[in-house]
């Protein structure tokens, strides 16, 4: 497996695994765990053919764009102002969680206040951000196989200490209450443009990268959420990884429990703050100083006016935003199909029957914003 591939995946890997995945053992458990399961496979499997169907795009495509230009060129200038204005929603809403996250696992750790380790966090993230892709990268290689490697451990540490009666929970009445949050944890459609970018001398490898990208969340989400709420049961915290204590015996694991949410949401972070500040310097022309700062300082703002509710935050943004990007990126497939302006190397075909299905996980997905409101 070539080099570029690895850091291709560590890309969608890095992007997709990242808040989301602390707050599933809490939101599944509030469904019941089968209920949730279910909700994984319906989700997980409209997302792997969203990611390729980006993919697809990206590849019919000569010039480089996130999602943005793409509406822009294949649905026009409507097009692209509701992916833009969904686009910087949504990435805002992330990085807005990924920092209020960070806070609360760094104070966990280390103790002190919440605020200041989040602000910390900003500085140092937003540095590395405005030095650019290549650095980047690098860290997120670093970072996305920490993480995996931490969840791996908490997994096999956790497992142990399953009590299945905490898993028996079943009631399709509950379906749409993870709905948000599992959404918002596979959402990574602004990794998919950079993953063709790094791909750019074997553009073959691209839908291999998606595939193997989005299994590695799926499977780990899974299994960590089943870890965790067959090992803390009712007790399961709203970020998972930081109440491990009372469930499971063991230092290390606690330790590490610390340590996975510092890690994934660094790397997230990362990936989303660079494709947002490309998005406004490819798509919008602007300046890489405005860029960086329109980037990293909403997000900050939001956080010192006392924004702090984790949950509610990835459920809104991961509805709405998954709800809006999948018609988006189906519209935009469709019509890439007809005038995309290079041969794709690979191509991605749905019956009828499945688009329906598909096109109906993402209606049920703005109903969910729909009902909290």
């Amino acid at each position: 497996m070539s080099r570029s591939l690895l850091e291709a995946i560590a890309t969608l890997t890095g992007t997709t695994i990242g808040a989301g995945i602390l707050a599933l053992p809490y939101v599944v458990q509030k469904a019941g765990f089968l209920t949730g399961l279910l909700d994984f496979f319906i989700i997980g499997l409209s997302i792997l053919f969203i990611n390729l169907a980006m993919g697809e795009v990206a590849l019919r495509t000569k010039e480089n764009h996130q999602l943005t230009g793409y509406a822009n060129k294949y649905l026009g200038k409507k097009g692209k102002l509701i992916a833009l204005l969904v686009m910087i929603f949504g990435i805002y809403g992330a990085l807005t969680a990924y920092i209020i996250g960070e806070g609360k696992a760094l104070a966990a750790l280390f103790g002190g206040n919440e605020l200041l380790y989040s602000f910390l966090f900003f500085l140092i993230a937003s540095s590395i951000v405005f030095i650019g892709i290549r650095i980047v990268k690098k860290f997120e290689l670093v970072l996305a196989s920490v993480s995996v490697l931490l969840i791996m451990l908490i997994i096999a540490m956790s497992i142990g200490k399953v009590n299945l009666d905490n898993l028996e929970q079943f009631d399709i009445k509950n379906l749409l209450i993870p709905y948000g949050v599992i959404f918002f944890a596979f959402l990574a459609i602004p990794a998919i443009p950079e993953m063709k970018e790094e791909l750019s001398r074997n553009k073959k490898d691209l839908k291999k990268a998606i595939i193997i990208g989005t299994s590695i969340p799926f499977i780990a989400y899974i299994l960590f959420t089943f870890a965790i709420i067959g090992a803390a049961g009712l007790n399961t915290s709203e970020i998972a990884t930081l109440n491990l204590e009372k469930a499971i015996n063991n230092k290390v694991a606690v330790f590490f429990g610390f340590l996975l949410p510092i890690f994934s949401m660094s790397t997230a972070f990362l990936s989303l703050a660079l494709a947002l500040k490309e998005m406004y310097m490819y798509d919008l022309r602007l300046n890489k100083n405005v860029a960086l700062i329109l980037t990293v300082l909403v997000p900050l703002i939001v956080v010192l006016l006392g924004v702090t509710d984790f949950i509610k935050i990835l459920s809104v943004v991961g509805a709405l935003v998954a709800g809006v990007d999948g018609f988006l990126v189906i519209a935009i497939w469709r019509k890439a199909k007809k005038h995309g302006n290079r041969k794709p190397e690979y191509s991605v075909n749905l019956n009828k029957v499945l688009m329906l299905l598909i096109i109906l996980v993402f209606i049920l997905a703005i109903a969910k914003v729909m009902l909290n409101f």
